[in-house]
């Protein structure tokens, strides 16, 4: 080995190099304020493995990302872990370089000769602030797409060329592919290139003035000492300091306010340019801005987005300059203080008006629901089809049914109560509740004196005073011991053919009793005396209760309920949802399998 290595460094030089690097002198000896530097390039390296890894895997494309993340966050071995590594040092490396920056002008770090040094540190604080922008829209999802919105159209408020570095960046007019590959582009390409050159630069920059730091003067008398090894202890305890946090985040993110990640970093909903996700706000270190704004409606928002931050950018370059003058310095750290100070407060106040915003709150629920509901479709057995995840969820009863619901049927019903989303509507209902529609308990209250003619059924509707009601309350009400058991036979009989899935075991046990339900709705109760039951009746005006609440009934009563199979010319105000054009084939399906509940659900673990 030792020939090996000897071999190595007489062509190489590889021992004077590690030498020079290893006891280089440091005035004042070891301190920990000189491990930033030491950490940056840690934690750089550590983005830069498992940015490496990721991109294996990941595939930039808008079809694609999204499925790509999910894989990797899901399905590959240990790619939760790799992905969480990547996203928190990306978080620790933001409050790393600003407190680096910080640190500089504490210490006189920024004054004569070390002017360079405090612009690079700069210089680097906005390259890990843009690594963390661009790399937030990668997953393509709800929570990158929208915050990415928001950023771009703050670049579009600078003067003269806010349009053109808007169009710039998005890759044209719109969102979309371009978006994304110029993002992607950014972030793997060009930042790690800039930010090695910064921190090349400022290593170079650092040998320099521990040079000139020992010109004319004894190493003795300044307490000099080399790097090895007390300065690579502290860095290396420096270091596994903030590797550890950054694996406790991976691990515990609830600790750290991510209450909605199990492991790992998080992911959002694919990203829909249709849906607007309530629920968008820019990354923690970019609230205080996001608060700021709000001082600055209208087009006084230029101001908030682009002069004032602008100014206190050009205060901190010119910073050297003022420390120059007797009360400089002590001025920078009262202006510094007062900003750092000025966004905390900021930060603070978006947490607190989001903690009390009930909007907010239920948007991020709803938006945490779908980011879960897009993994269990992804994780489904048909998988993720050609067209993306988003098709999933564009084809999900549970994700759209509600929806649908809310926009066309709430007026008049109510699922449970509510408008099928959990908002209650002012106006009063004025047709059935459909929770449970044709199932065994939505049937037996139905046909209950007490019940049939609440608003919960038929007394808000045409049919309060009809037939229907009065048979309840006139014949029902009097059953006696038989005709009572008669008409819970009947009762399963026609909730059977609904073919409910919930109730299939139900009704495979008791098929007998089912089977004579039926004669007794034919025939013993007299409901074919209104309704046809798998037979033809031209006499009877009431709705054919064969294959009732089953899907293919549903999906016909709903494009039509003006059919003579339904309600005929008796229809109460209901429209005619497929011929009139109110909903398409496939939104009519979606609702009624929500109605039915009948979607893809995961096996419990």
């Amino acid at each position: 080995m030792r020939r090996l290595l000897k071999w190595i460094d007489d062509r190489t030089g590889l021992e004077k190099v590690i030498r020079s690097a290893l006891f280089n002198e440091i005035p004042g000896g070891a301190k920990w304020r000189h491990t930033w530097g030491g950490i940056l390039l840690f934690m750089f390296a550590v983005q830069a493995i498992t940015g490496m890894a990721l991109w294996m895997s990941y595939s930039p494309s808008t079809r694609s990302a999204w499925e790509s993340v999910y894989y990797i966050q899901h399905v590959m071995q240990l790619g939760w872990l790799v992905r969480g590594i990547h996203y928190y040092a990306a978080e620790a490396m933001v409050i790393l370089v600003l407190l680096h920056v910080i640190q500089k002008i504490w210490f006189k770090g920024y004054r004569k000769p070390r002017e360079l040094m405090f612009w690079i540190a700069m210089a680097m604080a906005l390259v890990v602030v843009s690594f963390s922008l661009t790399g937030y829209l990668l997953p393509w999802d709800q929570q990158g797409y929208w915050s990415a919105k928001v950023r771009t159209h703050i670049m579009s408020l600078s003067p003269v060329f806010g349009s053109y570095l808007e169009r710039l960046t998005v890759g044209g007019e719109h969102f979309g592919h371009h978006t994304l590959t110029r993002f992607f582009a950014l972030h793997a390409g060009v930042l790690p290139v800039v930010f090695s050159g910064l921190l090349l630069a400022r290593m170079m920059l650092v040998r320099r003035y521990r040079k000139q730091a020992f010109e004319g003067i004894a190493k003795t008398e300044i307490n000099a000492s080399s790097f090895w090894p007390g300065q690579a202890l502290k860095n290396a305890i420096a270091c596994l300091a903030v590797m550890g946090l950054v694996m406790l985040m991976t691990l515990k993110p609830q600790w750290f306010g991510f209450t909605h990640i199990g492991i790992g970093a998080p992911l959002a909903a694919p990203a829909d340019p249709a849906d607007l996700y309530a629920a968008a706000r820019p990354e923690w270190y970019f609230l205080f801005l996001f608060q700021f704004l709000k001082y600055f409606p209208g087009e006084k928002e230029v101001l908030g987005a682009i002069f004032i931050p602008s100014l206190i950018l050009g205060y901190f370059v010119i910073m050297p300059w003022i420390a120059k003058v007797r009360i400089g310095h002590y001025f920078n750290i009262l202006v510094s203080i007062a900003l750092l100070t000025g966004a905390l407060w900021l930060t603070y106040a978006a947490k607190m008006e989001d903690a009390t915003n009930a909007n907010y709150i239920e948007a991020g629920e709803q938006a945490h629901e779908k980011a879960q509901r897009a993994v269990e479709l992804a994780s489904g057995p048909t998988g993720i089809p050609e067209q993306g995840a988003l098709h999933l969820l564009h084809h999900d009863p549970k994700t759209l049914g509600p929806i649908l619901f809310a926009a066309h049927c709430s007026s008049c019903h109510r699922f449970d109560g509510h408008d099928g989303t959990g908002n209650v509507p002012l106006d009063t209902s004025s047709a059935p509740d459909l929770k449970g529609f044709a199932s065994r308990a939505w049937l037996t209250d139905l046909l209950k004196p007490e019940h049939i003619a609440t608003k919960r059924y038929f007394g808000e509707t045409a049919f309060r005073n009809g037939d229907m009601v009065r048979f309840v309350n006139k014949k029902v009400s009097q059953f006696d011991k038989e005709e009572k058991l008669a008409l819970e036979r009947a009762i399963k009989a026609l909730s059977a053919e609904a073919g409910l899935s919930r109730q299939a075991e139900a009704e495979e046990v008791e098929a007998d009793l089912i089977i004579l339900g039926k004669e007794d709705l034919g025939y013993e109760l007299g409901c074919s005396d209104c309704h046809e039951f798998h037979f033809e009746d031209e006499d009877v005006d009431g709705p054919d209760l064969t294959g009732y609440g089953s899907r293919e009934w549903m999906t016909a009563f709903i494009s039509d309920p003006g059919q003579k199979r339904f309600y005929g010319e008796n229809n109460d105000r209901m429209p005619s949802f497929l011929t009139e054009g109110i909903l398409t084939p496939t939104e009519i399906g979606l609702l009624v399998d929500w109605l039915r509940q009948d979607w893809y659900e995961p096996l419990p673990k």
